[in-house]
């Protein structure tokens, strides 16, 4: 009977605390989150004003704050206290690396050069590396490759070991590469876009010189045929006398049957691409033989200017030129001819 009321007893007593617990643990909550807010917070928030650190602006206010702040007017007589204000302004601006003189990093790093143990300095500059990293990874996106480099080598000033600027430097090498690759390409494009225009400016030109050798060729070959009728016709002739006129008939029938050859297709010739490059010209004599066929044959250089230039395009040309071939007593016939092609750009 006695234990039973003591366990009766017990159980009264554990009901009893419970209540009392769960009054402690709220009050210990509710004084935890008034420290939070009322210690702790402001706290954390003076230390970071203390350093410099205010919570990051809009970007649009970062552009007016850079405008509207001006660089002091001589750095170099400025105290360490001056000198973290004007950082402390900068932070809060978002200027950490630009522009050139007026930003926090420069203001920083001037106040380790007179205190290099300055924990704000040297805190400061720590927290707000990936920040200013990322600034120069724009300016290098964006190809200001000066800007760039001077952000990058600032950096460097504060942090030389840190890997972010190895990436930097090969980001911007990259986009330097990028840029005179893409840069020798276009004026790679312009060159040859030049050339094929002299190119067929001077084609043009050739094919002009080609047709009035054509034409001067067959005019003369016109006139000597002429000149022998004419020739032939002359030749005296009597009624009394009809073996005279049996040879002035076999004259005309000879001259009638004998003729030179005569060019019947001309071929340009292909002007060489290095000496087109160069705007080089010259002339090339080439000696062959026309073929009973009208073909060209024993295709052989007489003589040149400059040598070795132009002569393997001059005798390409020859080579492909047709005749009407040489006429012996009626008959086609082998015979020899020269041809002087001239070389020229126009220019």
């Amino acid at each position: 009977m006695g234990t039973r009321y003591t366990y009766i007893a017990r159980r009264r007593a554990r009901g009893a605390v419970r209540p009392v617990a769960i009054a402690i643990v709220a009050i210990v909550a509710a004084l935890a989150a008034a420290s939070w807010f009322l210690i702790v917070r402001p706290y954390r928030q003076q230390m970071q004003l203390d350093a410099g650190l205010a919570p990051s602006a809009p970007a649009a206010g970062k552009a007016e704050a850079t405008q509207a702040e001006a660089a002091p007017a001589n750095l170099q007589a400025l105290d360490v206290n001056q000198l973290l204000n004007e950082a402390s302004k900068a932070l809060k601006a978002q200027r950490y690396l630009a522009p050139a003189g007026n930003n926090a990093f420069e203001f920083y790093l001037r106040v380790l050069a007179k205190q290099p143990d300055n924990p704000v300095a040297t805190s400061a500059l720590r927290e707000t590396f990936p920040f200013a990293a990322s600034d120069a990874e724009q300016s290098v996106n964006s190809r200001n490759f000066d800007e760039a480099q001077r952000e990058i080598d600032l950096l460097a000033k504060a942090d030389p070991a840190n890997y972010t600027l190895t990436i930097l430097r090969s980001k911007l090498d990259a986009q330097r590469k990028l840029a005179s690759q893409q840069e020798q390409q276009t004026q790679d494009q312009q060159k040859a876009a030049q050339l094929a225009a002299q190119k067929a400016t001077a084609d043009k030109l050739e094919a002009a010189k080609q047709a009035e050798q054509l034409q001067a060729q067959q005019a003369l070959a016109a006139e000597q045929a002429k000149a022998k009728q004419q020739k032939a016709a002359e030749q005296p002739q009597t009624a009394t006398q009809p073996q005279g006129q049996t040879q002035t008939a076999s004259t005309e029938t000879a001259g009638a049957q004998n003729s030179s050859a005569v060019l019947l297709k001309a071929v340009q010739a292909r002007y060489p691409t290095a000496a087109l490059r160069t705007g080089q010209a010259g002339w090339v004599l080439v000696g062959f033989t026309v073929t009973a066929e009208g073909a060209t044959s024993n295709v052989h250089v007489v003589d040149a200017q400059p040598r070795h230039v132009f002569d393997r395009a001059a005798m390409d040309a020859i080579e492909r030129y047709r005749f009407k071939p040489a006429m012996r007593d009626g008959n086609p016939v082998e015979s020899t001819n020269e041809q002087k092609i001239e070389f020229s750009t126009g220019r």
